[in-house]
């Protein structure tokens, strides 16, 4: 059981994050709009945004506004994973392809022969829920891994954000369990869920989640009520000037994509990491019993080790890294970062980040979370990274 929050200097904290905020927007670098949101066990302690939702706009940018949350998506599908475990529909450790047949047929990808074309073997095992949970599964992303971007530029292998089977039904990069890699994995527990439900993921989050949280504002489509206040994604150019894309996720999709495919606001991700501070209780009844939460935050890596995200692909991703030098593990959910953060974050935290540059931390030991809001590509922003870090700090810096 969680225990009680120490004090925070709410007006130092108010008052260095407005700053950080206001920073943020300013300046040749600056980032186009944020929202950044902080909460207790009980309710928000901090809402904040500046900006714009794009840029040559003078529409501000609201707390109230929706953002394509990309990988912050990940950790509501472990949610519906660990629901079924509860209820002793899935085991962990079987076989996915009990449930979700298809990963049963994928192959793993040795590399490429003279001719450049793909030589694959068949795997040692099928990947179990339990790796897929934390990334052993042996997939990756073709803008984190050069195999996966030779598969897309040489021989048609679709995109993720394509939504799709066929970008799902890639080849694994190795045997399950050998390391830590961050992919598609939370996608096929997507895949696990739906084929033990019989029903879309979206609406298994929203029964299942979404009711019990109080959640209205999170989708896999971007419904007509988005759209008005949608902020829109921009590019950082080599130069650091932001153009807006005019990207948007396939609406509907093919596939609810359990690991990047959500729309919501920040407000609603809040009550989502406040389940996490009250031991899986929601505004309107439970989500995951305490016992539940408590085995899901452990360390399931082991000995692996979390390692640093090499940008393959220059528009879409940085090479990234939390907290470089410091020893990071996995819980089924989240990163766990295994030492006190530069932040002040403690060890054990909880968190993790979405590719438009999303960053949230869940801080169960002190009962705080928070997240940041961004709309940019390439991943690892320097500006919305940095202002991320620099608001966690002025979090701590305050809380003593």
């Amino acid at each position: 059981m969680t225990s009680a929050s120490p004090a925070l200097d709410q007006a130092a904290f108010t008052s260095a994050a407005d700053a950080v905020l206001a920073s943020a927007v300013e300046g040749d670098a600056r980032v186009p709009g944020v929202v950044a949101m902080v909460t207790d066990r009980d309710g928000n302690i901090y809402e904040g945004a500046a900006g714009v939702r794009r840029l040559g706009t003078d529409n501000a940018i609201t707390p109230d506004d929706v953002f394509a949350i990309f990988s912050t998506t990940k950790a509501f599908t472990a949610t519906a994973a660990l629901q079924l475990v509860e209820a002793g529909q899935l085991d962990l450790d079987a076989p996915a392809s009990d449930y979700a047949p298809k990963i049963g047929e994928l192959q793993v990808l040795e590399g490429f022969d003279d001719a450049g074309n793909p030589v694959q073997r068949a795997p040692k095992s099928v990947p179990t829920t339990r790796q897929l949970l934390t990334h052993t599964g042996g997939f990756g992303y073709d803008f984190f891994d050069v195999n996966y971007c030779k598969l897309a530029e040489e021989h048609g292998q679709p995109s993720v954000i394509t939504a799709t089977m066929a970008a799902l039904t890639t080849p694994l990069l190795f045997d399950p369990g050998e390391r830590w890699q961050y992919g598609t994995n939370i996608d096929w527990v997507g895949q696990v869920v739906e084929g033990i439900t019989g029903k879309r993921l979206g609406a298994v989050f929203a029964e299942k989640i979404f009711a019990p949280l109080g959640i209205e504002n999170v989708s896999f489509e971007l419904r007509d009520d988005f759209r008005p206040r949608l902020a829109e994604i921009h590019a950082r150019g080599d130069d650091g000037s932001l153009t807006p894309m005019d990207l948007e996720l396939p609406s509907p999709p093919e596939v609810d994509m359990g690991g990047h495919g959500l729309y919501g606001t920040v407000g609603d991700y809040m009550k989502f990491i406040r389940m996490w501070l009250n031991d899986g209780a929601g505004a309107n009844g439970r989500v995951l019993a305490e016992s539940t939460v408590e085995m899901a935050v452990q360390n399931h890596l082991g000995d692996l080790p979390v390692t640093e995200l090499p940008g393959v692909i220059p528009s879409l991703s940085n090479t990234a890294e939390f907290f470089p030098g410091q020893s990071k593990s996995w819980s089924l959910p989240f990163m766990i970062n295994n030492e006190k953060a530069p932040t002040g974050r403690p060890a054990g935290a909880q968190g993790w980040a979405g590719l438009a540059n999303l960053f949230y931390w869940i801080d169960r030991e002190n009962g705080f979370g928070g997240y940041w809001a961004t709309q940019i590509l390439p991943f690892g922003d320097p500006t919305s990274f940095t202002k991320y870090m620099e608001l966690e700090t002025a979090f701590y810096d305050a809380l003593g």
